[in-house]
């Protein structure tokens, strides 16, 4: 078989609906581990005077999830290339869907032991894959269903599901915290995010059967046809083929999605231990800024398609470099180490 360009979906609000829901359910599940890790740490590891210990071996268990997105992404990438993005997105949400009902149902350290970690690292495993994938597939898949000059706003979308899955996963877990005893969330009530999590999976499941592939097949091709087959590349073709452009992409990601992760997903469990921030303030305020995040992404995206990627590239890296520091030293003097520096002044 070989691939060709695919003809353009009947219905692009389709499109875009399978792409932003099922991008919301990912991005719930994935955000809202570290937004209960205050709460679930203690049941996963063996109890110590100091609080800070189980809660750090949490973090780190969400670290790992990190660490198997690039593969998620990979093997994400080539189920749709050889099988479509609609079963790529369909393997995705399944799999986010299988990591949150284990760590809902997961059994205490004290109940089964060692096992009790081991499952909650597996179900992050399960995650990194899962969201690794989504955002190779989703992205393929919103850029072939955009019409000429529209590219910019369509993939806007990727970003419009991934914050709101922030927005809901800051909001359940507001409106939980609020509406529990502080020994209730630590006992059973983080638990009902990621039984949540689960139900949106099978809802984004049946909302994706409903879109249309985007990559067409050359059903004239004979499959057995070495030339046919020569026509898709290997798995790491790209890396060999065009090195310097790989790693001009890693580059432009890296840095803004370490700034989002930081300010959407640690600063509120941050601001909580380090300076006692009242957590349900700390979580209204992260509710704020990311639903005005998420108003500017179709915005950006048509202003990228009206004056180029590049321009906006530049100006949010340079706003990114200058104004951290700033920013981030509104409440206390942040000094250098290696100089006088001192801001404020």
């Amino acid at each position: 078989m070989s691939v060709i360009t695919a003809a353009p979906p009947v219905s692009r609000t389709r499109q875009l609906a399978a792409a932003t829901v099922g991008n919301i359910v990912e991005w719930f599940d994935w955000y809202v581990y570290s937004m209960l890790a205050l709460y679930f740490s203690s049941q996963f590891f063996p109890k110590t005077g100091d609080p800070v210990v189980p809660l750090l071996s949490a973090m780190a268990i969400f670290a790992v999830g990190f660490f198997m997105r690039p593969l998620g992404g990979l093997l994400g990438g080539m189920v749709a290339d050889r099988l479509g993005r609609k079963k790529a997105l369909t393997a995705t949400v399944m799999l986010m869907g299988v990591g949150s009902l284990l760590v809902a149902v997961a059994p205490t350290y004290d109940q089964v032991g060692v096992l009790s970690p081991i499952l909650l690292v597996v179900a992050r495993l399960l995650q990194g894959l899962s969201t690794g994938g989504e955002f190779a597939a989703s992205s393929t898949f919103l850029v072939e269903s955009a019409p000429a000059g529209r590219r910019g706003f369509f993939s806007s979308f990727l970003y419009i599901g991934a914050t709101l899955g922030n927005v809901v996963a800051i909001g359940s877990v507001a409106l939980l915290v609020a509406g529990l005893p502080d020994d209730a969330m630590h006992e059973w009530g983080w638990r009902v995010p990621f039984a949540i999590g689960t139900l949106g999976a099978v809802a984004g499941l049946f909302i994706r059967r409903f879109a249309e592939e985007t990559l067409a097949v050359d059903d004239a091709a004979d499959p057995s046809d070495p030339g046919a087959r020569a026509t898709r590349p290997s798995a790491f073709e790209f890396m060999r083929t065009h090195p310097k452009e790989c790693l001009l992409v890693f580059g432009i990601n890296a840095a803004p999605t370490l700034f989002f992760y930081v300010f959407s997903s640690y600063l509120p469990t941050y601001a909580h231990i380090t300076v006692g921030f009242d957590m349900k303030n700390a979580l209204f305020v992260g509710l704020i800024s990311l639903s005005y995040f998420a108003v500017l992404q179709p915005l950006m995206g048509v202003l990228s398609d009206r004056i180029g990627r590049k321009p906006l590239l530049l100006a949010f890296g340079g706003g990114f470099t200058v104004l951290t520091i700033p920013c981030s030293a509104r409440c206390r003097t942040v000094s250098c180490p290696c100089c006088s520096f001192k801001w404020p002044p």
